[in-house]
Protein backbone atom coordinates (compact mmCIF):
# COMPACT_ATOMS: atom_id res chain seq x y z
CA UNK A 1 0.00 0.00 0.00
CA UNK A 2 0.83 3.27 -1.07
CA UNK A 3 2.18 5.77 1.68
CA UNK A 4 0.03 8.61 0.09
CA UNK A 5 -3.12 6.59 -0.29
CA UNK A 6 -5.06 5.64 2.94
CA UNK A 7 -9.11 4.81 3.38
CA UNK A 8 -9.19 7.23 6.73
CA UNK A 9 -7.31 10.51 4.24
CA UNK A 10 -9.63 9.68 1.60
CA UNK A 11 -12.72 9.82 3.53
CA UNK A 12 -10.96 12.86 5.72
CA UNK A 13 -10.98 14.41 1.92
CA UNK A 14 -14.44 14.07 1.35
CA UNK A 15 -15.81 15.27 4.54
CA UNK A 16 -13.52 18.62 3.94
CA UNK A 17 -14.79 19.00 0.31
CA UNK A 18 -18.40 17.95 1.10
CA UNK A 19 -17.91 20.54 4.11
CA UNK A 20 -17.07 23.51 1.47
CA UNK A 21 -19.78 23.00 -0.72
CA UNK A 22 -22.51 25.41 -1.45
CA UNK A 23 -26.07 23.58 -0.92
CA UNK A 24 -27.75 26.70 -2.36
CA UNK A 25 -25.76 25.56 -5.70
CA UNK A 26 -27.07 22.49 -5.63
CA UNK A 27 -30.63 23.38 -4.95
CA UNK A 28 -30.84 25.02 -7.81
CA UNK A 29 -29.21 22.91 -10.20
CA UNK A 30 -32.03 20.52 -9.04
CA UNK A 31 -34.60 23.15 -9.32
CA UNK A 32 -33.35 23.75 -13.06
CA UNK A 33 -33.67 19.81 -13.99
CA UNK A 34 -37.14 19.49 -11.78
CA UNK A 35 -38.63 22.36 -14.19
CA UNK A 36 -37.38 20.85 -17.19
CA UNK A 37 -39.09 17.55 -16.15
CA UNK A 38 -42.58 19.69 -15.37
CA UNK A 39 -42.28 21.34 -18.85
CA UNK A 40 -42.10 17.50 -20.43
CA UNK A 41 -39.28 18.58 -22.19
CA UNK A 42 -35.84 16.49 -22.41
CA UNK A 43 -32.75 16.20 -20.39
CA UNK A 44 -29.79 15.17 -22.45
CA UNK A 45 -26.72 14.34 -20.84
CA UNK A 46 -22.85 13.83 -21.90
CA UNK A 47 -19.67 13.82 -20.64
CA UNK A 48 -16.30 11.25 -21.61
CA UNK A 49 -14.87 8.46 -19.54
CA UNK A 50 -16.14 8.62 -15.95
CA UNK A 51 -18.60 11.25 -16.34
CA UNK A 52 -19.78 9.46 -19.43
CA UNK A 53 -21.14 6.62 -16.92
CA UNK A 54 -22.04 9.33 -15.07
CA UNK A 55 -24.18 10.90 -17.15
CA UNK A 56 -25.44 7.36 -18.41
CA UNK A 57 -26.20 6.66 -14.60
CA UNK A 58 -28.07 9.83 -14.33
CA UNK A 59 -30.37 9.18 -17.06
CA UNK A 60 -31.09 5.16 -15.50
CA UNK A 61 -32.12 6.19 -12.49
CA UNK A 62 -34.20 9.18 -12.92
CA UNK A 63 -35.93 7.97 -16.14
CA UNK A 64 -36.81 4.53 -14.03
CA UNK A 65 -37.55 5.59 -10.19
CA UNK A 66 -39.54 8.96 -11.63
CA UNK A 67 -41.68 6.57 -13.61
CA UNK A 68 -41.92 4.23 -10.70
CA UNK A 69 -42.79 6.83 -8.01
CA UNK A 70 -44.45 9.21 -10.11
CA UNK A 71 -46.15 7.16 -12.33
CA UNK A 72 -45.06 9.63 -15.17
CA UNK A 73 -42.56 9.94 -18.32
CA UNK A 74 -39.01 11.64 -17.75
CA UNK A 75 -37.79 12.14 -21.17
CA UNK A 76 -34.33 11.53 -20.40
CA UNK A 77 -31.31 10.87 -22.88
CA UNK A 78 -27.71 10.33 -22.46
CA UNK A 79 -25.91 10.39 -25.55
CA UNK A 80 -22.65 8.11 -24.22
CA UNK A 81 -24.96 5.24 -24.42
CA UNK A 82 -25.18 4.61 -28.20
CA UNK A 83 -21.51 3.87 -28.94
CA UNK A 84 -22.50 3.48 -33.08
CA UNK A 85 -23.18 6.87 -33.60
CA UNK A 86 -20.42 7.72 -31.59
CA UNK A 87 -17.75 5.96 -33.00
CA UNK A 88 -19.45 7.18 -36.67
CA UNK A 89 -18.74 10.27 -35.59
CA UNK A 90 -15.49 9.97 -33.91
CA UNK A 91 -14.83 8.08 -37.39
CA UNK A 92 -16.42 9.92 -40.07
CA UNK A 93 -16.41 13.93 -38.71
CA UNK A 94 -14.59 14.29 -35.08
CA UNK A 95 -14.64 13.16 -31.82
CA UNK A 96 -15.10 17.04 -31.36
CA UNK A 97 -18.51 16.62 -32.69
CA UNK A 98 -19.86 12.99 -30.54
CA UNK A 99 -22.31 15.36 -28.86
CA UNK A 100 -23.29 17.89 -30.42
CA UNK A 101 -23.63 16.12 -33.65
CA UNK A 102 -26.15 13.61 -32.06
CA UNK A 103 -27.74 16.99 -30.80
CA UNK A 104 -28.47 17.95 -34.47
CA UNK A 105 -31.37 15.99 -34.75
CA UNK A 106 -32.71 15.44 -31.64
CA UNK A 107 -32.82 18.68 -29.57
CA UNK A 108 -35.90 20.48 -28.99
CA UNK A 109 -36.42 24.39 -27.50
CA UNK A 110 -36.27 24.57 -23.99
CA UNK A 111 -35.05 20.66 -23.74
CA UNK A 112 -31.62 20.77 -20.85
CA UNK A 113 -28.06 19.98 -21.96
CA UNK A 114 -25.96 18.26 -19.01
CA UNK A 115 -21.94 18.26 -20.13
CA UNK A 116 -20.44 16.42 -17.19
CA UNK A 117 -16.55 17.33 -16.89
CA UNK A 118 -13.98 16.88 -14.03
CA UNK A 119 -11.80 19.44 -15.78
CA UNK A 120 -14.35 21.26 -17.85
CA UNK A 121 -12.03 21.73 -20.64
CA UNK A 122 -14.11 18.41 -22.94
CA UNK A 123 -14.05 19.72 -26.22
CA UNK A 124 -17.01 17.82 -27.01
CA UNK A 125 -18.55 18.53 -24.52
CA UNK A 126 -17.92 22.56 -24.39
CA UNK A 127 -19.53 22.03 -28.27
CA UNK A 128 -22.34 20.58 -27.10
CA UNK A 129 -23.12 22.91 -24.70
CA UNK A 130 -22.47 25.64 -27.32
CA UNK A 131 -24.77 23.82 -29.11
CA UNK A 132 -27.55 24.11 -27.06
CA UNK A 133 -27.28 27.46 -26.26
CA UNK A 134 -26.97 28.57 -29.58
CA UNK A 135 -30.33 26.54 -30.79
CA UNK A 136 -32.79 27.98 -28.04
CA UNK A 137 -32.34 25.10 -25.69
CA UNK A 138 -30.50 25.34 -21.69
CA UNK A 139 -27.39 24.12 -20.41
CA UNK A 140 -26.24 22.88 -17.51
CA UNK A 141 -22.52 22.33 -16.69
CA UNK A 142 -21.61 19.58 -13.63
CA UNK A 143 -17.74 20.78 -13.53
CA UNK A 144 -14.93 19.97 -11.23
CA UNK A 145 -10.85 21.87 -10.90
CA UNK A 146 -11.42 25.62 -11.51
CA UNK A 147 -14.52 24.88 -13.87
CA UNK A 148 -12.65 25.11 -16.72
CA UNK A 149 -13.85 26.54 -20.47
CA UNK A 150 -17.79 24.90 -19.66
CA UNK A 151 -18.06 27.37 -16.11
CA UNK A 152 -18.43 30.16 -18.46
CA UNK A 153 -20.18 28.48 -21.66
CA UNK A 154 -23.09 26.91 -19.79
CA UNK A 155 -26.14 29.11 -18.80
CA UNK A 156 -25.85 27.36 -15.21
CA UNK A 157 -23.53 25.41 -13.29
CA UNK A 158 -22.96 23.26 -10.93
CA UNK A 159 -19.33 23.24 -9.66
CA UNK A 160 -17.12 21.30 -7.21
CA UNK A 161 -14.07 23.04 -6.39
CA UNK A 162 -11.47 20.03 -6.04
CA UNK A 163 -8.35 19.26 -8.39
CA UNK A 164 -9.07 15.57 -6.99
CA UNK A 165 -10.53 13.87 -10.17
CA UNK A 166 -12.13 11.01 -8.28
CA UNK A 167 -13.67 13.40 -5.33
CA UNK A 168 -14.84 15.29 -7.97
CA UNK A 169 -16.74 12.39 -9.95
CA UNK A 170 -17.98 10.98 -6.32
CA UNK A 171 -19.67 14.04 -5.66
CA UNK A 172 -20.96 14.69 -9.59
CA UNK A 173 -22.38 10.67 -8.74
CA UNK A 174 -24.02 12.31 -5.44
CA UNK A 175 -26.06 14.77 -7.32
CA UNK A 176 -27.29 12.23 -9.65
CA UNK A 177 -28.81 10.87 -6.34
CA UNK A 178 -30.01 13.98 -4.91
CA UNK A 179 -32.00 14.92 -8.02
CA UNK A 180 -33.44 11.30 -8.05
CA UNK A 181 -34.44 11.48 -4.67
CA UNK A 182 -36.13 15.03 -5.03
CA UNK A 183 -37.88 14.29 -8.01
CA UNK A 184 -38.98 11.51 -6.89
CA UNK A 185 -39.49 12.72 -3.30
CA UNK A 186 -37.45 9.89 -1.43
CA UNK A 187 -37.14 10.01 2.24
CA UNK A 188 -33.21 10.16 3.25
CA UNK A 189 -32.81 7.44 5.74
CA UNK A 190 -30.22 8.42 8.43
CA UNK A 191 -28.78 5.55 10.15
Amino acid sequence: MSDNFSVDKYLIAHKKLIESLDAISFDNAIQIISKTISANKKIITCGNGGSASTASHYITDWNKMYNIYCGKKLRGISLCDNIGLITAYANDISYDEVFSGQLKPLLDDEDLVIGISGSGNSKNVINAIEYANNNNANSLAIVGYDGGELISTAKHCLHIPTFDMQLCEDVHLMFGHMVMKYICNTKIENN
